[in-house]
């Protein structure tokens, strides 16, 4: 079983000493990442989980490329039934509640993650993607591919290790990197982000429909005497 204290600390002496190798390419996912339009979705999510909207971005990167239909879990469309591990999950009504329930009710329950320090961030995301890596004493692809803390070693299918394959995604670490570059606003304080804080606005309570008053002479009921009497002098005064 791996010890994931001794992990943790190897992610944050690795993030430490970490260099983007692939600056353009990082530069512009950091970018699509952080799009206005992007992150407003992950922070929907994140207002429902407590996982941060940055880490929820990067595992949508790795997981399918960012592409709002396939799911945060593993990349199968979310509006069919999942057939990849972990698979029978859906089919979904949305990209959100497919990212919701992968956070939520799948390993490694991100939701229930209470470090957000720089190494159990890392940590929890080589979780997300299997130990198989840290087994081997090996930095993972999925968080360190295109750092100068990753130069070969994949998994290139399940069960199956190739030492010289290359990793050609772009790995967490480096993504988190070149998105604090953009916004400062992203850091990892190991505490866990305030979902209250980051929730919705309530909207606000409909305008109340004031009751009609009760019938007097200045507002004489229907059919009556007095409003027979109103439209009378009514109409005297519109003659003048």
């Amino acid at each position: 079983m791996t010890d994931l204290v001794a992990l943790r600390a190897a992610n944050e002496g690795r993030w430490a000493h970490a260099k983007i190798t692939r600056g353009w390419a990082f530069g512009t996912g950091a970018k699509r990442l952080a799009a206005p339009e992007a992150r407003a979705r992950y922070q929907a999510v994140s207002a429902r989980t407590g996982v941060p909207w940055s880490v929820i971005a990067v595992i949508h990167e790795r997981e399918c490329s960012q592409d709002w239909t396939g799911s945060l879990a593993q990349g199968d469309p979310w509006n069919k039934v999942s057939v990849h591990v972990p698979a029978g999950r859906g089919p979904f009504k949305s990209w959100e509640e497919a990212a919701i329930d992968a956070l939520i009710n799948c390993a490694p329950h991100g939701a229930s993650n209470k470090d957000w320090s720089i190494g159990g961030t890392l940590t929890l995301l080589e979780q997300y993607n299997g130990l198989g890596y840290a087994a081997r004493g090996k930095p993972s692809p999925y968080i360190w591919s295109g750092t100068n803390q990753y130069q070969s070693g994949k998994f290139v299918r399940d069960g199956v290790y190739d030492p010289d394959a290359v990793d050609s995604q772009l790995g967490c670490a480096g993504l988190l990197l070149a998105m604090m570059a953009l916004d400062p606003s992203i850091e990892f304080s190991g505490k866990k982000p305030s979902i209250s804080a980051s929730s919705p606005a309530p909207h606000p309570p409909p305008a109340s429909v004031p009751k009609s008053s009760q019938p007097s002479i200045a507002n004489p009921s229907k059919g009556s005497i007095g409003a027979f009497i109103a439209n009378l002098v009514g109409a005297v005064f519109r003659r003048k």
